[in-house]
């Protein structure tokens, strides 16, 4: 599993979904342009939807686990494209259009260190979940 790490935010995607995510969107930041990134939440966090929004201001990262680059289905690509030029945003979605778990992180390691928030804190994953 690869992270997407926004801000003190860390989901994980498998890495072939993230490939796809990056591409979509590296082109929409490279335009100056936000945008929304919604996902379907895990079991473990509520089973709801959880979105981002997205500017090129907020620092980005992809982080993936494995070391080979997956291949990139254009078609798929031009799938997520169009949903982010769309009102509703990016939609992660695999292949055949079915929205896509993220799960978000409490930390990962980077250079045999826990990575931390913007607030020095290494649980800055909790943003988007719900209480309950």
């Amino acid at each position: 599993m690869g992270h997407l790490i926004y801000g003190n935010m860390r989901i994980e995607f498998e890495d072939r979904v993230l490939a796809h995510m990056q591409i979509v969107i590296v082109n929409k930041l490279r335009r100056a342009e936000s945008f929304a990134v919604s996902w379907r939440d895990a079991n473990e966090i509520g089973d709801g939807r959880s979105a981002i929004w997205v500017d090129p201001s907020i620092a980005l990262y992809f982080k993936f686990d494995g070391p080979v680059a997956p291949d990139i289905d254009r078609e798929w690509i031009l799938q997520l494209a169009n949903s982010a030029d769309s009102s509703t945003g990016l939609i992660v979605t695999d292949r055949d259009g079915e929205t896509v778990v993220g799960m978000p992180a409490i930390g990962i390691a980077l250079s045999g260190r826990r990575a931390t928030g913007a607030n020095g804190s290494a649980g800055g994953a909790t943003r988007g979940r719900r209480e309950r």
